[in-house]
């Protein structure tokens, strides 16, 4: 929990929880503020605050990286003066010579106020990064390896570790990392769509994953069959058919002082080939089930419009859609989910 969470009141001064923004749902702003373009809405963690405040967003997860304490100081009593809450967001130590670099964005992350950091194993997806389980071995060592590295850290500076479920992990695994760590610095940031990618039902996946959560990313999803498999993609809250209010409630009730943060992705529809022999270089375990499971589900599922583009689509036009998105799911969640 975050050092502003005793804030946490709406505009109406009701008790309700507030949703929360992670830095996925405005990824086309943030590259389009590294590449200088005048259209973007903020370029710096306090500018992402202050535009999220006027969304009415109950705080944000943003990488803070390794700032100065002056900056830190600032951006912590700025997320305090808005009732605000504030998570951090950064990436695991590979090997020790990396420990320093983790340590300082710890230091600044905790400075800023946050209490809990949100983080990845796996940058990429599992079924598209490797071509073999001895490759998907390789990586298991290496995120043991990194997990071992940063756990001291956090714990020595108090701070929770939220690893996302990152179409990495199927739930056993990630379930059995997190024992074999065991620690209370070490959880998760639960995802509630991705493992539809690695042919796991989503609100199973949320059930499981719950008592270990830390923090969130709440995003609903829509699903099309394609010839290798099918379409994946973040929708609107409420477009989608994740059942967003039983999720949000057994989060809730495994951890009262979860943040939802919303992940509203504006990009092209993943494609997830889970008919494609490359796909199970690393799935061979996986029971024929699951994969009869998943097509059903999506077939049942299945948008009847077609899923959202923004290829062919200029950069204003994309940051344009990708805002417009980000309000939309604002006003669901107000009006259908309590947040």
């Amino acid at each position: 929990m975050l050092a502003a969470a005793t804030s946490l009141l709406g505009a109406e001064g009701t008790k309700r929880k507030r949703l929360g923004v992670c830095t996925y749902s405005y990824n086309l702003h943030w590259k389009a503020a590294h590449e200088g373009n005048p259209k973007a809405r903020f370029q710096d963690p306090i500018e992402f605050l202050e535009y999220c405040h006027q969304l009415g967003a109950g705080g944000v997860q943003v990488a803070i990286g390794r700032r100065d304490a002056g900056y830190n100081t600032s951006l912590r009593t700025r997320a305090e003066a808005l009732g605000m809450y504030l998570e951090g967001e950064l990436s695991l130590p590979k090997q020790e010579s990396d420990v320093a670099r983790f340590d300082a964005e710890i230091h600044a992350a905790k400075e800023a106020g946050a209490e809990v950091v949100r983080t990845a194993m796996l940058g990429g997806r599992r079924y598209e990064t490797f071509d073999s389980a001895e490759a998907f071995r390789q990586f298991a060592e290496q995120s043991w390896k990194s997990l071992t590295l940063a756990e001291p850290v956090a714990r020595r500076h108090g701070i929770k570790l939220a690893v996302e479920n990152h179409k990495d992990w199927r739930v056993p695994e990630l379930v059995d990392i997190l024992k074999r760590i065991s620690s209370e610095y070490v959880g998760l940031c639960v995802d509630t769509g991705n493992n539809i990618a690695l042919l796991e039902d989503p609100m199973e996946v949320v059930e499981a994953l719950a008592p270990f959560a830390f923090s969130t990313h709440l995003k609903d999803m829509a699903v099309q069959e394609y010839e290798e498999g099918f379409l994946l993609s973040e929708v609107l809250l409420g477009d989608g058919f994740l059942d967003l209010k039983k999720m949000v409630a057994v989060l809730q009730e495994a951890n009262a002082k979860i943040q939802f943060n919303l992940e509203m992705i504006t990009r092209d529809p993943l494609k997830i080939p889970c008919l494609s022999p490359k796909y199970w270089a690393t799935m061979k375990t996986v029971p024929a089930h699951d994969l009869a499971t998943t097509l059903a589900m999506v077939r049942r599922n299945a948008a009847k419009q077609p899923l959202p583009h923004t290829s062919g689509l200029d950069t204003e036009q994309q940051l344009a859609l990708e805002d417009k998105n980000v309000r939309a799911s604002f006003a669901h969640a107000r009006q259908h989910l309590g947040l």
